[in-house]
């Protein structure tokens, strides 16, 4: 279906879907930003704004619906994101960084002291000033998506965003641990660069996943496509 009209809250049903989920057990949303042929980044590693404003605007609808947002340490060392709601009203959720090998430093903007509670998933080194070690093991330098969800769950943090990078919401997809893939494509060619999502080779189509997905026009030609990771889609008639 698509979204659009005069006055409609933008993609409304896509975030009422989360707002309502996960009674009972964790609840886990991915986003990503691309353009319209699945570039994430330039092939100097340049990726803002490949998204414009309405996207932004989503994404930060996403994260005043959840409890907790996660990335991995190379979203922290390219982008220094805050991770907080301001483009929109609502309450900045808790704050995760996945850094298996103790790479993060100590002035990141993740760990602004603004009342957010503030977490670092890691199987070597100490958390900063301010922030919860979760110690969790690694193999071959990964730490499991399921054992992140269910440590994240243990303190209270049931709904989950999974906001990047691209390796880490690969990994997430990989690991079957996803509920909703939202993924936001941006009215732009870019031709080479970095793709977005990057999953296990599959040998037959058959294997593909076939997500269940509601379309929403978020305006100035940015797209939502909403993906039921877990809603199969159904079958196509011949």
């Amino acid at each position: 279906m698509i979204e659009a009209g005069p006055g409609a809250p933008v993609a409304e049903t896509a975030l009422a879907a989360i707002r309502t989920a996960g009674a009972g057990r964790p609840f886990v949303v991915a986003q990503l930003g691309q353009s319209l042929d699945g570039r994430i980044a330039t092939q100097s590693g340049e990726s803002r704004f490949i998204n414009a404003a309405p996207a932004l605007d989503h994404l930060h609808r996403l994260r005043a619906c959840v409890d907790a947002v996660v990335v991995g340490v190379g979203t922290i060392l390219a982008d220094d994101p805050q991770l907080t709601v301001r483009r929109v009203a609502g309450r900045s959720p808790a704050r995760v960084v996945i850094d298996p090998q103790g790479r993060l430093g100590a002035g990141d903007k993740w760990l602004a002291r603004d009342g957010a509670r503030l977490f670092l998933v890691s199987a070597a080194g100490r958390a900063p000033h301010g922030a919860e070690l979760i110690r969790l093991p690694a193999d071959n330098g990964l730490i499991a998506p399921a054992m992140i969800i269910e440590a994240l769950a243990a303190r209270g943090l049931n709904k989950i965003l999974i906001e990047g990078g691209a390796k880490t919401i690969s990994a997430f997809i990989d690991a079957r641990c996803i509920d909703r893939l939202h993924v936001m494509v941006a009215p732009v060619i870019i031709g080479s660069g970095k793709t977005g999502i990057d999953l296990r080779p599959i040998d037959l189509l058959s294997q593909a996943l076939r997500p269940r997905v509601e379309v929403h026009d978020l305006g100035g030609g940015e797209v939502l496509f909403d993906c039921g990771l877990k809603e199969p889609a159904p079958p196509t008639q011949d």
